[in-house]
Parts: structure tokens; sequence; C-alpha cells
């Protein structure tokens, strides 16, 4: 009598680092006719990341298809989590085999931040699966299927210093930004981004970034050029009615930032330094009033 061999589980892991984002700048344009605004704006890769680990499993008897884990167990685990929905999308738009994609989360970043939390983690679980399954899928092609999740995810996946305009999807690289040391604050209540869009759509902008400038400062390097030209027309609409935007801009200011800014819709705010030390000395004070304050580096 002949039996069929028995088919052998097969594991891969792998693990990426997904890197929060600051904007330098960030200016509305215009909307479209389906509603979306077009935006200009300057972003940039910070060190502080979320680990995300990625295991694929064949062989199973019971495959359990896409599991997703976090350390924080307020968030969903669902389809209503980006890095739930970047694996579905992959494997519907690849045809790869799916067993069981089994994804945790650490996470670091702030949820609901203006640091694109959601978007990179989305971001590393494409890249980790495409590497996994051997795909081979381009850079292009990643983002492509990332603008599907959100406008963040195609920059979340390239990095670096980048222009970013449309509604987010069209990237330019830009000369690397001069390393400096920064600290991130997100003061304890989240920002409705639909909700500042409309308060943007119904105000006069008063001023707007100068976008050629901070081109120009990171041509030549320039850090103390890039430092005064941050620029976000979100920052005011947000700061009128949350007095802690301005509360620590000026604790950061007091403690010798070269520059701040509130990033994307908020309510995160940074401070940009070349010293170290006065760095780590406005982190720690900081860090006494607000639990979400990190002390970072541009990469």
């Amino acid at each position: 009598m002949l039996f069929g061999k028995k088919q052998e589980e097969t594991r891969a892991e792998m693990t990426v680092q997904a890197r929060a984002k600051i904007n330098l700048t960030l200016d509305v344009t215009g909307r479209r006719e389906d509603g979306y605004h077009l935006v200009q704006m300057v972003m940039q890769t910070v060190a502080l990341h979320d680990d995300i680990r990625v295991t694929t499993i064949h062989g199973e008897k019971k495959p359990q298809g896409i599991v997703l884990h976090s350390n924080l167990p307020y968030l969903p685990v669902d389809e209503r989590n980006l890095a739930y929905r970047a694996a579905e999308l992959f494997y519907a738009r690849t045809g790869a085999l799916l067993g069981t994609c089994e994804i945790e989360m650490t996470k670091r970043i702030p949820v609901a931040a203006g640091l694109a939390g959601g978007s990179t983690d989305a971001a590393a679980v494409l890249r980790a699966l495409n590497a996994l399954h051997g795909t081979g899928l381009t850079l292009d092609e990643l983002c492509e299927m990332g603008l599907k999740l959100g406008a963040d995810v195609p920059y979340c996946l390239r990095g670096g210093t980048m222009l970013a305009e449309g509604i987010g999807e069209k990237l330019t690289a830009l000369p690397p930004m001069p390393h400096c040391w920064v600290v991130l604050c997100k003061p304890p209540f989240a920002v409705s981004t639909k909700e500042v869009y409309r308060q943007i759509d119904e105000t006069e902008i008063p001023v707007r970034p100068d976008t050629a400038g901070m081109l120009r400062a990171l041509e030549q390097g320039d850090f103390a050029g890039v430092a005064k030209r941050l620029c976000n027309v979100m920052e005011r609409v947000t700061a009128e009615k949350r007095r802690q935007i301005g509360e620590i801009q000026a604790a950061l200011r007091e403690n010798g930032a070269d520059g701040t800014l509130m990033s994307g819709s908020g309510p995160t705010v940074y401070g940009l330094f070349s010293d170290e030390s006065r760095a780590r000395t406005a982190a720690k004070m900081l860090g006494r009033r607000f639990a979400d304050t990190f002390l970072t580096e541009t990469v």
C-alpha cells in the first residue's frame, strides 16, 4: 500500500524596522474633484521605529491566514489595521501562496501622531513579504501597491529626504538633510486629519512654506537654513484649539532647539537640535510632563 509523502512544514521569518517621518514643510495647494487635497511637503525619516516581524508558514494541517499581534492591547488586529490590510493586498495582488502569515508589531511610534506610524508599518509588511515570498517586485511596484493603502505609504517605502507632491504620491529624492538630533513630543490627545483639512478649506492661509528656500538649504547642506524654514500650514489650525502645541514649542526653544514644528496634522511637535546634550536636556524636561517624548535623530 502506498502512502503520500507528508508535506514538511516550512517557516521563513524577517524583521523590518518601520521608521517614523517628520514634515520639514507641509503646504496644502488645492483640492481635486474627488475630494483629495493636493499637497507639497518635504519629509524626513527619523530613527524612531517600530519593529515588524513577519513569519510565513507553509505545510501546516490548518493554515491560519493572516494573524496580527501587537504589543499595544488597544490596537485593532484585523482589517482596521493598515499592516493587516497591507498583507491582504499583497496576497491578492501577487497570487503568492498564503498559508499562515504571522505579523508581530512592536510599536514605539505613537499612534495617531502625525508621524506616519500606520503607513510605515504597512510599508514594512510589504517589504518583508516581497522578500520572504521572492516575488521580486520592484520598489516602484511596491509603491504603486502601497498607494492603495494610503498616500504616505510610498514615501515610507523609500524613506530619506523627499519632496512629496500630488496627494503625497509624487516623490522626488532630495539631498540628505544634515544630521541632527530630534526631540519628538506628542501631547495626550488625537487630531482628526479630516477635520483639519475641513478647517483649512474654510480659512485663509496667512503663511505658507518657503519650499524653494528649503530645497536650496538642503542642496547647500545648510542646517541653520533648514531649521529656520520649518513651516506647516496645519499647525496654526491645530494650535489655535490646543494650547499644548505652543507650550511644547516654547519649551523646545527655551532648551536650545534650532527650529520647532508640528508634524503632519499633529499633534506631535518636534525640535531640531545641532547639539546632542541640549537635545537630551529638552527630552528629559518634556518627558516629565508628556509620556510620549522621544530623543531620536535624522536618518
